[in-house]
């Protein structure tokens, strides 16, 4: 019996987690971004726009996996929508919370892999700005927040950790794989 196989990539923001999701899905189409249900306004593309409403019905009946709030926006992960990514394929979910990792692990049973992708500061800050982020300065807190809540979990375990200043998206998407054929104990290449 194999079990349902997802990909964690947590991470500050600008840390690699879009591309490397990108290149994963390049390397097998069976790969693709989970879209969290998005509760706000800005960014759209690789989420799923809800409202409170839908959120506070997702509540009720227990499907909320997991929610937090950033950038003035609220952000989940709901149980119908890890049921679909699975059923699509291998879902690769963006964190930038641990207790997000946890209540994930915890909370929807799969062979979850946990990537830590790493970057200084100053590279969030770089690729921020690289790419026309207009809250490059949210962003810079973010990556402080994450930074206090790796040091806030220090027994926190990765299965794997990728350095995103010295490893390539796709050399970063081919670990990822590797590792994922190896815990599902397919042979490897």
């Amino acid at each position: 019996m194999s079990q349902k196989q997802g990909v964690i990539l947590y991470g500050p923001p600008a840390s690699g987690k879009d591309t490397i999701t990108h290149a994963l899905a390049e390397l097998d189409p069976r790969y693709s971004q989970f879209a969290r249900l998005k509760v706000g306004t800005g960014k759209s593309a690789g989420y799923r726009m809800g409202s409170e409403e839908q959120l506070r019905q997702l509540e009720a009946v227990g499907d909320v996996v997991y929610v937090n709030a950033r950038y003035g926006n609220t952000y989940a992960i709901d149980r119908p929508g890890v049921d679909a990514a699975f059923a699509a394929g291998v879902p690769v979910v963006h964190l930038g919370q641990v207790d997000g990792i946890r209540a994930l692990v915890d909370g929807y049973p799969a062979d979850w892999s946990v990537v830590l992708l790493w970057c200084p500061r100053e590279v969030t800050e770089q690729r921020s700005a690289g790419r026309g982020d207009s809250d490059t300065a949210a962003r810079l807190a973010a990556w402080d927040a994450t930074r206090e809540d790796l040091g806030t979990h220090p027994g926190t375990t990765w299965d794997l950790t990728v350095d995103t200043t010295t490893t390539t998206p796709q050399d970063a998407a081919r670990l990822i794989d590797q590792l994922l054929a190896q815990r599902a104990g397919a042979p490897t290449v």
